[in-house]
Order: structure tokens, then C-alpha cells, then sequence
């Protein structure tokens, strides 16, 4: 390496240096005026002075009670001196109850939304009836037959409804409504079937020990061309019956044998006879009050129809 090249190059890093020197010289001046020019402004935000740990501002703390009894404990602690006097809380106090608090009296009174202390007697309005459940007989039903001709209970309002939502209903329904022993009995009216009743069969021309008499069944029966309102099905389950809702009538010839299990009249005691009830099956129209969402629908009933006479081989 020569001389001349060894002096260029110092030369030159000299030089480099020399820069160097002079831009930051120049960026501190720069940065120096400015930060004059920022205090010099009057608009200049004011920043808050960051607190130190050292400085930090202590916890408020409570000043002393008035009365010395309810000091706190850091007060006490910080003042031994005044400690807690030696009596204690005054032994008298209010004589009056709290006019928030539980009255001092035993309330005999029921609560105004609660349940009545007395036995409600009436029927309610809206609910389940009492007897919604279909296994318990109705209220209608006392002679322990399995129908009920009057029921002063009958749900009209609802069959009315459910006639009205079914548009089926011409084809679940028929009825003769005018029936008789005219076109029901051969060989007999309709004012002759009408006598044969209880009074007939046990009135002063009715010989009770042979059974002997005017005219009549051979085994005593009261015949009626009924409506029932409530019946039991063969499922032991009571349901309401269409009847007299609109012009709908379901109705139906029942005859129930007066002396069930008694002799048969103008028949020897010594055949042992007996009249026997006869029923018969009859679908009609019906209701559930416990399921009104069923709407009517096709139920089977067992009815009497017959009382015949029996000998026994």
C-alpha cells in the first residue's frame, strides 16, 4: 500500500467524522428549539404529574367518634389512651314494637290471596268439574244405574261448540225421534204399552202370590223411549251424550224389569221361574268433559232393553 493512498483514506474518514459531529450538533439545536418553542406556548395542555409510589396518596382514615363507645378499632389502636369505657350500653329501650317488624299479635285471619279457612260449597265456574274424572259417577247418576236421564250439570255451551267444529258431523249422526210400541211391538199400541207400569202391575187386581191379573208382560217392566244425557260405556268411563243441542236427540227404547229376579207371572212356583234384565249395545254420539280437545266422536253404550222370563232345566 502506498504512502498517498494510506493519507487519502485518513482523509477521508476525518472528514466522515467531522459530518457526523455537525448533524448531531444540529439535531440537538433543532430539538432544543423546539422544546423552547413548547414552553413558550400558552395553548399547551397541561399533563398531570405522574405520582410515585413514594408519594402515592395515603387511605383516608376515619376520624374519631363522638361518643367513645362507638369508636372503630383503627381509632383505638392509634389512641390507647381513649379507650372504651369501662359501662356498658344503656339496659332501657323502646317499649313499642317495630311498625315494620312481625306483629306481637297471632293473626287468626287467612291471608287475602291464599286458600279460604271455610269449606267452599259452590261449584267453581271455571276448573275441572268435580267430576272430571271418567271412573266416578256423576252427580246425576243416584240409583246406581249406569245412565242418567236429567243432568242438571249437562255441558250445552260446550256440545254447542263442538257441533259447530265438526263439519263431519252429518255422517256420525242419525236418529228416529218419534218412537213407540205403534212401530216398535207387534200386536200392541203405544196406549197399551204406556199402562204397563208399577202401579199397574201391583194394584188390587194383581194377585201377588201366583201372579195373576189383567193383561200385561208375562215378567213386570217399565218401558221408556228415553234421551239419556250421561251414560257409563263398556270401559267403565262415564261420557256425555248428545241430546237436545241444536235439534240434535239420540234416543232410545229402555226397558228395566220392575221385580229383578222375582217369579214370573201366571207361572207355577214350582218351575222356579225368574225374570232376567236383558241388555243390548247402542253407539251414540258423545262428548268427553274431561277432554273437550276430542271433540264427539262414536261411543258404545250397554243399555236395558228387555225383561224376560227364565225356567231353569
Amino acid at each position: 500500500m502506498s504512502f498517498a493512498y494510506k493519507v487519502r483514506t485518513d482523509v477521508q474518514k476525518d472528514v466522515a467524522e467531522r459530518q457526523a459531529v455537525l448533524l448531531l450538533t444540529s439535531a440537538a439545536a433543532a430539538r432544543a428549539e423546539a422544546d423552547a418553542k413548547a414552553e413558550a406556548d400558552p395553548y399547551r395542555p397541561q399533563q398531570k404529574p405522574a405520582y410515585r409510589e413514594p408519594y402515592a396518596p395515603k387511605p383516608h382514615e376515619p376520624y374519631p367518634s363522638k361518643y367513645p363507645h362507638e369508636q372503630h378499632s383503627a381509632y383505638d389502636q392509634k389512641y390507647p389512651a381513649h379507650g372504651k369505657p369501662s359501662y356498658g350500653k344503656p339496659s332501657y329501650g323502646p317499649s313499642y314494637e317495630k311498625p315494620y317488624g312481625k306483629p306481637v299479635y297471632d293473626s287468626s285471619y287467612e291471608k287475602p290471596y291464599g286458600k279460604p279457612a271455610y269449606e267452599s260449597s259452590y261449584e267453581k265456574p271455571y276448573g275441572k268439574p268435580d267430576y272430571c274424572d271418567p271412573k266416578l259417577p256423576p252427580k246425576c247418576e243416584t240409583n246406581g244405574t249406569n245412565f242418567c236421564l236429567e243432568d242438571y250439570e249437562y255441558p250445552e255451551y260446550e256440545i254447542k261448540a263442538a257441533i259447530e267444529a265438526d263439519y263431519y258431523l252429518g255422517k256420525k249422526y242419525s236418529d228416529v225421534p218419534e218412537q213407540s210400541a205403534d212401530d216398535l211391538v207387534d200386536g200392541l199400541t203405544r196406549y197399551q204399552e204406556e199402562a204397563f207400569d208399577y202401579s199397574y202391575y201391583s194394584g188390587p187386581l194383581v194377585d201377588k202370590t201366583h201372579w195373576i191379573g189383567p193383561e200385561g208382560y208375562i215378567c213386570p217392566s217399565d218401558v221408556t223411549y228415553a234421551r239419556p244425557k250421561r251414560a257409563r260405556n263398556v270401559n267403565g268411563e262415564w261420557r256425555v251424550i248428545v241430546q237436545d243441542v241444536l235439534y240434535y236427540t239420540q234416543t232410545q227404547r229402555m226397558e228395566t224389569c220392575l221385580f229383578p229376579g222375582g217369579d214370573c207371572r201366571t207361572i207355577a212356583p214350582c218351575y222356579k221361574s225368574q225374570c232376567l234384565q236383558k241388555y243390548v249395545y247402542h253407539r251414540m254420539l258423545s262428548f268427553d268433559p274431561c277432554d273437550t280437545y276430542k271433540g264427539l266422536f262414536i261411543d258404545i253404550y250397554r243399555l236395558p232393553s228387555a225383561c224376560s222370563c227364565h225356567i231353569p232345566y
